[in-house]
């Protein structure tokens, strides 16, 4: 399923009478980070202040601060980002997946899904259930038994919190027809 081309934004990204002092200078620098002056997701989402420092606390415990490694969290977000349909996420992702060794070969492979040759037995089972838990919002215990041959305790539950994350996230960047940063 494709989705249809966004349109006008719902909510204009913040200024900063509307972020405020603390969220406007998190919004420079969290963009000056992703390499775009205003980096739409965060100056839009800025714009209710508290909610947005606390979303922001927990997503950055998830990405970068996770316990699942780095190159294994961007095949876990650009997997949803592709399957969501969701650009802005995959825009900015395929380039930090980059950085953590997700070379274009393997993202081509991320795309294609779980049955991409060449995957390791890891990525697959990671990626079977990324695309069981989006479909289903549940794991098999076929599935689940996998995934905890690679995952301890933590993992796992860090896992189900970054595929819902960024799944969410999918949802309120689409719903709110935030416009693409590059």
């Amino acid at each position: 399923m494709t989705t249809p081309r966004l349109s006008t934004p719902r909510i204009p990204t913040g200024t900063f009478k509307e972020l405020g002092p603390i969220n406007w200078a998190l919004c420079r620098i969290l963009s000056k980070v992703a390499g775009t002056p205003d980096a739409h997701l965060f100056s839009t989402l800025g714009r209710n202040r508290g909610l947005f420092r606390g979303w922001l606390f927990f997503s950055g415990r998830l990405m970068p601060g996770g316990r699942i490694s780095k190159k294994e969290t961007e095949l876990v977000i650009n997997r949803v980002a592709h399957l969501r349909d969701c650009g802005y996420e995959m825009d900015h992702h395929s380039r930090i997946g980059r950085r953590f060794g997700v070379t274009k070969e393997l993202l081509a492979q991320v795309k294609e899904g779980p049955e991409s040759p060449g995957l390791t037995p890891r990525y697959r089972t990671i990626l079977t259930a990324t695309d069981e838990l989006l479909k289903t919002k549940n794991l098999s215990d076929q599935t689940w038994t996998l995934l905890a041959q690679e995952f301890d305790e933590r993992q796992l539950i860090e896992f189900l919190l970054l595929v819902s994350q960024y799944d969410g996230l999918a949802t309120t960047i689409g719903t709110l027809r935030i416009e693409r940063d590059f």
